[in-house]
């Protein structure tokens, strides 16, 4: 029989809040996109925003870049003529200085593709303006694509993941049960089930109740640049008593937390950013469509 959202996962989460606790969540989602600093510049590829630099960043970044100017209110690189494959290596081999010079860190050897920064929702069958290591994404200000999934029992607990203390980004932070930026070739569903089996040891969703909660855009300042992401949002209800394993390292452990400690936790700052709003993304949306 299949359930219903009503009774299951997140509806049952909400059930379990008051309506003030309810006010006091959603409140904690209100403002997913920040404005960049004062200062700071747009860089385009010619008239096309490509993302935010400061202005320290952006003059050596006109210096590493053929046929870049830097500009008094913005940095524009010339270079929509070229082939989508020059562009990424002219990139490129900018992010692998500013690497050997100690300027970038955290390098992961992964590329992460750019389309536009209207590209919500990635779209691997239109070509990618390039692709490029996916640690400079943040620092030079650019849209990144990711997959998150919201970690549900079926009485409404959720399953989060505590990230590992060797990681790049918010190490030892709660997160969510999985959570994985999108690699250029990927889909959202290809990256979703390599996630599920790599950091929740999840390998089919047979029984399992899995559901699509749509897009959720965030921005902010974050130390390593401007981090600018579009997160592909699922809610996913386990069945058979299922608890995550990690299998990858990048999870030191997983706990389950009622709904009151989720708010709680949220509200002392113990979970990352994009994982508050992957929930209340996911939350809104309660009562939507299921996808298996």
């Amino acid at each position: 029989m299949k359930l219903q959202p009503a009774d299951t996962g997140p509806q049952a989460f909400l059930n379990a809040l008051s309506a003030a606790q309810q006010t006091q969540l959603f409140a904690l989602g209100a403002q997913p996109r920040h404005t960049p600093p004062a200062g700071w510049l747009p860089w385009l590829c010619d008239d096309m925003p490509l993302g935010w630099l400061s202005g320290e960043r952006a003059s050596w970044l006109a210096q590493q870049l053929p046929d870049c100017s830097l500009l008094p209110d913005a940095l524009v690189w010339h270079a929509t003529h070229a082939e989508s494959s020059l562009r990424s290596e002219q990139l490129q081999s900018a992010l692998m200085a500013a690497r050997d010079q100690g300027l970038l860190t955290g390098w992961r050897n992964e590329r992460f593709s750019f389309w536009h920064t209207d590209c919500s929702a990635a779209d691997p069958q239109r070509p990618a303006l390039f692709n490029v290591e996916r640690s400079g994404f943040r620092w030079l200000g650019m849209l990144s694509h990711a997959v998150h999934v919201n970690g549900f029992t079926a009485d409404g607990w959720l399953w989060c993941g505590r990230r590992a203390l060797n990681k790049a980004t918010d190490p030892g932070m709660l997160d969510n049960v999985t959570a994985g930026g999108l690699p250029s070739g990927e889909t959202a569903q290809t990256c979703l089930q390599r996630e599920l089996a790599e950091e929740a040891g999840l390998f089919h969703l047979e029984g399992h109740r899995l559901q699509d909660a749509g897009v959720v855009r965030t921005a902010r300042l974050e130390p390593q640049g401007w981090h600018d992401e579009a997160v592909q949002v699922y809610n996913l209800t386990f069945g058979n008593n299922f608890a995550p394993v990690n299998q990858d390292g990048e999870v030191a452990e997983f706990v389950c937390l009622n709904p009151q400690q989720v708010l709680d936790k949220m509200q002392g700052g113990e979970f990352t950013v994009d994982a508050v709003q992957t929930l209340i993304q996911g939350l809104r949306v309660t009562g939507l469509r299921y996808c298996a």
